[in-house]
């Protein structure tokens, strides 16, 4: 049989059963999956330094070499496994080039989200002798299983909706086929194999195979969240309708105001709902958050002449702000993988252990202005880190937002001291607070390091936000 590919790629995600397939379509004469192969982090797996002879460094500033690579391997129909969050550069080339066999493996979310959170528990992310076996109780939060969700929506969407346009088809897998030998030998015809097995691989074993219910320590909450989103559409292929926007668990809501928070990430969001829990006389937690989109729908019906609003703060302070506390910073809050990965790949020059009394001023800068130039290429889409919702552009996010709703004010950090309170008083609150300020950067403040030159990099990086939004230079 000859082959109507030039490689393959398996769309999956963590926790979906990625590695079991892969470990079978190697035991095919004829096929071979090298792992990860675009995982920004590291290169096939995590303790391998190259595939075929292409380095990690050598990926990154050319992804489409490892794909030839790959492609002109002798004997074997090569691929590798992809995730949403690898390389967007490649998933571009994948869904362009009809040679390239597409497989499809899913999962029901609630599964795949479970046995996650109990990998982590225990750090056993592979079982291959069962008397091995670690166990733990997953501890399920309704907002992280929100955005779990959202991100497999996406991304299903994504290829439905491109395969579509293209007019290609792709071999849907679900978890549950992994073991059936019929449709792995299906699956290699399809992708032009002649060999077939006699049985399955069985050196990995399923880690948790009790019913979902009983592996979560808190499983009240888990029905109670589970209660406001549609079943069916949770574990429908190939993806996950309705299609909710982004956002939503994200949004913020008055408990007696009416008046909805959209906030747009790397913002003033704790300065804002903290004031919003002001006006109600409750805790910051006592605001409606975690909604769902059917929860905001009912909230808007429920809030006759509602007001929606947005901040938007000036480039220059987000991207500086995001970088302290996401990027500079280690431990909570950080972004521990981003970080290593631009320490390592980028030569970021970022303090290993974060800034302590030997991190200068002069240091603070030269390490901002290299976080700048790797933007530049990671907003064009030319790394294959994820671009981060904390530094998009604001004008994406407001362009994210009409796929529900647009926010009817778009209000500016340095201002809300006076548009807060005049918003209040329009739904009546006689006496609104006033918003607090945004505590200062750490452990330098933009205006300490801040000149033309750093000026020339933001208004670049995010021209469209400038033009958009009239944004003035940034003065110190």
């Amino acid at each position: 049989m000859t082959s109507s590919f030039d490689y393959f790629i398996v769309f999956a995600e963590m926790r979906t059963g990625s590695n079991f397939l892969e470990t079978n379509l190697n035991a095919f004469d004829g096929l071979t999956c090298h792992g990860e192969a675009f995982n920004p982090h590291f290169i096939g797996y995590p303790n391998s330094d190259n595939i075929l002879g292409i380095t990690q460094s050598m990926r990154e500033d050319n992804p489409a070499s490892l794909i030839s690579r790959i492609k002109s391997e002798p004997g074997a129909l090569g691929g590798f496994r992809y995730f949403h969050d690898h390389d967007p550069r490649v998933m571009d080339l994948a869904l362009e080039d009809p040679r390239c066999a597409k497989v499809v493996l899913t999962r029901n979310p609630l599964d795949s989200y479970v046995s996650w959170k109990i990998a982590k528990a225990t750090g056993q992310w592979k079982l291959t002798n069962v008397k091995r076996r670690k166990e733990a109780l997953a501890q399920f939060d309704s907002a992280e299983f929100s955005q779990h969700v959202e991100a497999l929506q996406d991304f299903q969407i994504t290829l439905l909706n491109r395969l579509q346009k293209s007019g290609q088809t792709a071999f849907y897998v679900a978890y549950e086929d992994l073991q059936n030998l019929e449709v792995m030998n299906g699956l290699a015809r399809w992708l032009g194999v002649e060999t077939q097995l006699e049985a399955l691989d069985d050196s990995l074993k399923r880690q948790n195979p009790a019913p979902v219910v009983s592996k979560v320590e808190n499983p009240g909450v888990m029905e109670e969240a589970l209660s406001g989103m549609d079943r069916f559409n949770l574990s429908r292929t190939p993806n996950f309708e309705p299609r909710r926007g982004p956002s939503v668990p994200g949004y913020v809501a008055g408990v007696v105001t009416p008046l909805l928070y959209l906030p747009i990430k790397g913002g003033p969001e704790a300065q804002v709902t903290a004031w919003m829990a002001g006006l109600d006389n409750v805790s910051p937690d006592g605001l409606i958050q975690k909604m769902n989109q059917k929860q905001l729908r009912q909230w808007k019906r429920g809030n006759p002449g509602f007001r929606s609003f947005t901040v938007l703060r000036h480039p220059a302070a987000r991207v500086h702000s995001v970088f302290c506390r996401r990027i500079l910073q280690k431990g909570n809050g950080s972004y521990g993988a981003i970080r290593e990965t631009l320490r390592r790949q980028f030569k970021l020059p970022l303090p290993k252990d974060g800034p302590d009394e030997s991190y200068s001023l002069a240091d603070h800068r030269e390490a901002f202005s290299q976080f700048l130039t790797f933007l530049r290429a990671n907003l064009a889409g030319q790394t294959s880190v994820r671009v981060d919702a904390e530094w998009a552009s604001q004008s994406q996010a407001l362009s994210g937002f009409a796929e529900l709703g647009s926010p009817d004010l778009v209000l500016r950090e340095e201002e809300l001291a006076e548009d807060l309170p005049a918003l209040a008083r329009r739904l009546g609150r006689t006496a609104p607070g006033q918003p607090e300020a945004a505590s200062e950067d750490q452990p330098y403040r933009l205006e300490e390091i801040w000149d033309a030159e750093l000026e020339k990099q933001v208004s670049s990086l995010y021209q469209r936000d400038y033009v958009m939004f009239g944004f003035a230079p940034w003065r110190a």
